[in-house]
C-alpha cells in the first residue's frame, strides 16, 4: 500500500499536508491502512475522500497534564480534548495518587484503556507533595517500580522535591534510579546557576515551571527542555515565546498542566496555544512542531506526532490557518470528530473503589479562626496566573 501497488483502506486526497521534518505544507494524498499512515503522495484506495485543499496536520500532543485537575473522568476528559485536536497526552496522576496511592494510579491506567485518545503516563515522584503534607498515601520507589513495566508508562513525573535532588535525599535518589532509562520530568521554579546544573545532572530533562524568558534560556543551556504552559491556573506561555526561534524551537513543547472544563470548551486546548504562539510571532511551522513532533520525539512515542509511514493516522483537518479550530479529527484512521461533534465513543471505568476517600470533620466558623496573639499574620500572597506565591505580613482583624 505504501508503494501504491495495492489500494489503501482510505485515501484522503488533495490535502495540504504538513510535514513536520521539513516544516512545509505540500498538496498531496494521505494513504491510510489499518489505522496507520501508509504514505503521502499520490494514492488510490478502497475509500477515497476529496479534502478539497484543506489543511491536515498531525494530532496535537499535551506534554504534561493532570487529568484529575479537570474534575472529569478520563473518558469525559477525552470527549473534551478530542474536538480541540488533542489526540495524545502525557499525564501525571499525582493528584489521585496523593489520595489513593497505587490504587489511584491503577485506576487511571484502567480508565484510559479503549479511549479515543492516546494516554501515556509519568509516575508521580512526590506522594505526598511535601513531607509536611497530610495526604492519603506515601509512595516510595518500590511502590512505583511495578508500574514501569506498563507499556504506556514512560518514566518519572515532575520531580517537585528539587531540594531533595540537590541534597541527594535517599528516597528521591531511589526514585531517580528506579526510573532507569525512562524520561524524568522536572518542576524547578526559580532554580538557577549551579543548582540548576545539579538538577539537570540528576537526569531531569524537562521543566514546565519557567516564568521568564531568562529562566527558559537557563534551562535550555542546561539541556532541559521547556514546556510552554497555558493552563487554567498558570499562564506562562506568552512570556516565554520570545525565546522560541528556529534554533530553539525543537526544545519546546506545549502543555496545559491543569485545565478546567469551561476553558476546554470555551477557549480550546493545545489548538489555542498554537493560535496564540503564531499571533505572537512564532512561525506556523515551529508552532506545529512544538504541538506535535517535539513531545513525541522527547518521550519516545514512535507512532504519533507526524504524518509518516508507520505512524497512527491521528489527523486534524482545518479549513484555514487562522482559527485553528479543527473541522474534523481522525483518530486511528477513523473520523472521530466532525464539526465539533464527537463520533467515536469510549467507555467509563468503574470508580466505586475510589469513593469515600476524602473525609472531613464538620466545618464551622471556628475552623477558620486564627489563634493570633497580635493583629499581624503571615499571609500567602497570590500572583495572578502563576502558581508561585509571595510571602507577606499583614494586619488581620482578630
Amino acid at each position: 500500500m505504501a508503494q501504491g501497488l495495492e489500494p489503501a483502506d482510505l485515501v484522503l486526497k488533495n490535502a495540504e499536508v504538513f510535514h513536520v521534518y521539513t516544516g512545509e505544507f505540500i498538496l498531496c494524498d494521505i494513504a491510510i491502512a489499518d489505522g496507520y499512515i501508509a504514505g503521502t503522495g499520490s494514492y488510490f484506495g478502497i475509500e477515497e475522500i476529496d479534502m478539497q485543499g484543506r489543511y491536515i496536520t498531525p494530532g496535537f500532543i499535551d506534554a504534561h497534564v493532570h487529568i484529575e485537575s479537570s474534575m472529569l473522568t478520563p473518558y469525559q476528559f477525552a470527549k473534551a480534548a478530542l474536538p480541540c485536536g488533542v489526540t495524545t497526552i502525557v499525564t501525571d496522576p499525582h493528584e489521585i495518587a496523593n489520595v489513593c496511592g497505587a490504587k489511584g494510579i491503577q485506576y487511571m491506567l484502567d480508565a484510559t484503556e479503549q479511549l479515543p485518545l492516546n494516554v501515556y503516563f509519568m509516575l508521580p515522584s512526590c506522594v505526598p507533595a511535601t513531607d509536611f503534607e497530610d495526604s492519603g498515601a506515601v509512595l516510595l520507589a518500590e511502590d512505583l517500580e511495578p508500574f514501569m513495566e506498563h507499556p504506556r508508562v514512560l518514566g518519572l513525573a515532575e520531580v517537585m522535591n528539587a531540594p531533595g535532588v540537590l541534597q541527594q535525599d535517599e528516597n528521591v535518589m531511589a526514585k531517580l534510579e528506579m526510573a532507569g532509562k525512562g524520561r524524568i520530568d522536572g518542576h524547578a521554579p526559580g532554580l538557577t546557576s549551579s543548582q540548576l546544573m545539579g538538577y539537570a545532572a540528576a537526569g531531569i530533562t524537562t521543566d514546565h515551571e519557567c516564568i521568564t524568558k531568562e529562566q527558559a534560556l537557563d534551562r535550555l543551556r542546561a539541556g532541559i527542555k521547556v514546556m510552554l504552559r497555558e493552563g487554567s491556573a498558570a499562564k506562562n506561555m506568552r512570556g516565554l515565546l520570545p525565546t522560541v526561534n528556529p534554533d530553539t524551537a525543537p526544545y519546546f513543547m506545549f502543555c496545559a498542566d491543569d485545565k478546567i472544563p469551561a476553558e476546554l470548551l470555551d477557549s480550546g486546548y493545545i489548538n489555542y496555544m498554537v493560535k496564540a504562539a503564531i499571533e505572537e510571532g512564532v512561525s506556523v511551522a515551529n508552532a506545529l512542531q512544538i504541538a506535535t513532533i517535539n513531545a513525541a520525539r522527547h518521550y519516545g512515542i514512535k507512532d504519533a506526532g507526524a504524518i509518516l509511514p508507520g505512524r497512527r493516522a491521528d489527523l486534524l483537518v482545518f479549513d484555514n490557518l487562522d482559527e485553528w479550530k479543527p473541522r474534523q479529527v481522525y483518530k486511528d484512521g477513523r473520523l472521530a470528530v466532525d464539526n465539533g461533534r464527537l463520533l467515536q465513543e469510549g467507555r467509563n471505568c468503574d470508580n466505586s473503589s475510589l469513593e469515600h476517600t476524602v473525609n472531613l470533620a464538620p466545618v464551622t466558623v471556628e475552623s477558620f479562626r486564627l489563634p493570633l496573639k497580635t493583629e499581624m499574620a503571615n499571609v500567602i500572597g497570590l500572583v495572578p496566573y502563576q502558581i508561585v506565591t509571595n510571602k507577606a505580613v499583614l494586619s488581620v482583624k482578630r
